[in-house]
């Protein structure tokens, strides 16, 4: 099974992400869509007992196209093609659910994160709105092949442009980009903000970050909070080490504000937020680096 799992992944899923590299890599940044893959290999859908859009229910839909002016501005944006109800980039390694899988899990996976518990581990078991993907449980060697296949090259290729970032301009800042249900289990009912910034609570990147895009975000008349209901996830926690040099911030996005989230059709009102979002990244690129370059001179 193993082995077929990885034939028909290279299948159909090669490459398994794309990077989108600038003619001139002109600043520090480095954007990252580990969510809004939207190719749903045929295997997949023969072994889920969901139907395509029901399995979409988990996806970022799209931010990988709103968020492309980082390219143009600049900087590289890496962007998985795979769906996250498939394979999450965006979680330790082995973060199995011993609930997904027919065979003992390996002495080095982690079963107990509240990810997994949750039933949204590395290999999910639900889809976000709590409808199991399969109607049994899968092989192990299924979730191994799939880590094997496009996990490890993804990350391989996200730590690539990390360190060249670093290498080229002595830091780096990564934005890792997301997008979140519109509505939450809120008292009242009430929706989610239009932007949440994910800083790990100020360990992942500095201030001056997550300061510079939420003025740029509120100026805009942006609804915008900090670190809640998301502080970031795996990316923005295990590649946010300020003090080596490498910032890290999650920016989440309520699909509200640009997809019709029955049909995931994209809105009208896409076109302006898209818009809103080429101008802040333009800043951000700009300025974000004046203001750290002008606080290391300080020290």
């Amino acid at each position: 099974m193993p082995a077929f799992e990885r034939a028909a992944i290279l299948n159909e899923l090669s490459p398994p992400f794309s990077i989108l590299a600038p003619d001139h890599h002109a600043s520090p940044f480095v954007f990252c869509s580990p969510h809004s893959g939207r190719v749903y290999p045929s295997h997949f859908l023969a072994q889920s007992k969901l139907d395509a859009l029901s399995l979409r229910k988990s996806e970022d839909c799209y931010v990988d196209m709103l968020v492309s002016a980082a390219v143009a501005c600049g900087a590289p944006l890496i962007a998985a093609h795979f769906p996250r109800a498939y394979l999450d980039v965006n979680r330790e390694p082995y973060e199995l659910d011993p609930a997904l899988f027919a065979d003992p899990l390996p002495a080095y996976a982690n079963p107990h994160s509240t990810r997994v518990i949750g039933g949204l581990g590395t290999i999910a078991r639900i889809v976000s709105d709590g409808e199991d993907i399969y109607p049994g449980k899968l092989p192990l060697g299924i979730g191994l092949a799939r880590i094997e296949a496009l996990y490890v090259p993804f990350h391989a290729a996200l730590r690539g442009l990390i360190d060249q970032t670093c290498s080229a301009f002595g830091y780096a800042v990564l934005i890792d980009c997301h997008s979140m249900p519109s509505m939450a289990l809120l008292p009242q009912g009430r929706g989610r903000p239009d932007i949440v910034l994910g800083d790990r609570f100020g360990t992942s990147c500095s201030g001056l970050v997550t300061g510079f895009l939420q003025e740029a975000f509120q100026t805009r008349g942006y609804d915008v909070r900090i670190n809640r209901p998301y502080a970031g996830g795996y990316i923005t926690e295990h590649y946010g080490k300020p003090g080596r040099g490498v910032h890290a911030l999650q920016i989440e996005i309520n699909r509200g504000l640009y997809l019709d989230e029955k049909t995931l059709e994209p809105l009208p009102r896409a076109a302006a937020l898209q818009v809103d979002l080429a101008e802040i990244i333009g800043e951000t690129l700009i300025g974000v680096p004046r203001l750290l370059e002008q606080r290391a001179a300080a020290e």
